[in-house]
């Protein structure tokens, strides 16, 4: 699928972004995998955890044009994942936000159009549908954003539409629904739910849920979306689109928890906590425009996802 073809990764060094790599080389044999990200660190980790020759690290943020199109060179493909994905961080700074999100993704789109790469590939949210009440999302529906950062999102597929439609960039986005999986950081102050309960759980505390509970989402397992990006690569005829990528199955928070008292053989309560600005109360994905013009078909799901992540971080506090 990828043999021969070099691959940029936006946000490489991050959670999801090092899954999109493992699952690069442990399935596919691109050319090169390009990793572009300003932590240092984390840089000089992965080099040594993968350790492949066909990997190749650029230090930077996706604002500096200069350095994004030095590490454009000779690549086909970008999948560009980095971005401030909290919600919460985005209605307390709603500037940096911006810049990173809007600003980081324009001059992605910029430099892609220079190097002449054959698909530029967007992670997308659904927090661009906001707190519309038809459930579930399908991508034609009216965008009403509640968030900046679904602000955010929702700016970036408008830069990714332009610029296919004026600069035939081929581009596609991808609207995520709550990605959870490994190496997701609980102790981050927007740390997403699933690893807060998971770490809680496996601490024999009481997690915190916000709001009732009974809010519910649908959740992808990491490997899904990764899936997802490189169907979209390849996909034909699919230039200048956005799809809905998630499982298509519906999770209270409440269900959530008790599938992790399930697999960890406990009965933890949680504590409440009053409900947080610019969170939505439902979301569910119809994904059957991906089904059908990329051939997508998640293949793990929520209690799969959930005993895989729990046996990551169950590891990992035993070695710590």
């Amino acid at each position: 699928m990828f043999d021969g073809k070099s691959i940029l990764v936006t946000g490489g060094t991050g959670s999801f972004g090092k899954s999109f790599i493992r699952i690069l080389l442990q399935r596919y044999r691109p050319r090169r995998v390009v990793v572009y990200s300003r932590d240092e660190l984390k840089q000089f980790e992965m080099q040594q955890e993968f350790n492949d020759d066909c990997m190749r690290y650029f230090i930077g943020d996706v604002r500096d044009r200069d350095r994004l199109i030095q590490a454009m060179r000779g690549v086909d493909y970008v999948l560009h994942q980095a971005a401030i994905p909290s919600v919460q961080r985005s209605v307390e700074d709603p500037l940096a936000t911006d810049y990173a999100n809007v600003r980081g993704t324009l001059q992605l789109l910029i430099a892609a159009r220079e190097a002449g790469v054959r698909r530029f590939v967007f992670a997308s949210s659904s927090a661009v549908y906001g707190e519309s009440e038809a459930l579930p999302k399908r991508e034609e529906m009216p965008l009403f954003p509640l968030s900046p950062y679904g602000v955010s999102k929702l700016a970036g597929e408008s830069y990714c539409r332009a610029f296919h439609r004026v600069y035939g960039l081929p581009t596609v986005a991808l609207r995520y629904f709550n990605v959870f999986g490994p190496r997701q950081d609980p102790q981050s102050q927007y740390a997403a739910v699933i690893p807060l309960f998971i770490t809680a759980l496996l601490e024999g505390r009481r997690p915190t849920i916000y709001g009732d509970g009974r809010q519910s989402r649908d959740f992808s397992y990491v490997s899904n979306i990764v899936e997802a990006n490189l169907l979209a690569c390849e996909a034909p005829g699919i230039a200048g689109e956005v799809f809905n990528i998630a499982c298509q199955q519906q999770h209270s928070l409440l269900d959530v928890l008790n599938l992790l008292n399930e697999l960890l053989g406990t009965e933890t309560q949680p504590l409440f906590a009053p409900a947080r600005p610019g969170d939505i109360r439902h979301s569910l994905a119809d994904i059957s425009k991906a089904r059908r013009l990329m051939g997508y078909t998640p293949t793990v799901n929520l209690r799969e996802g959930l005993a895989k992540t729990v046996e990551w971080y169950r590891r990992r506090l035993t070695t710590t």
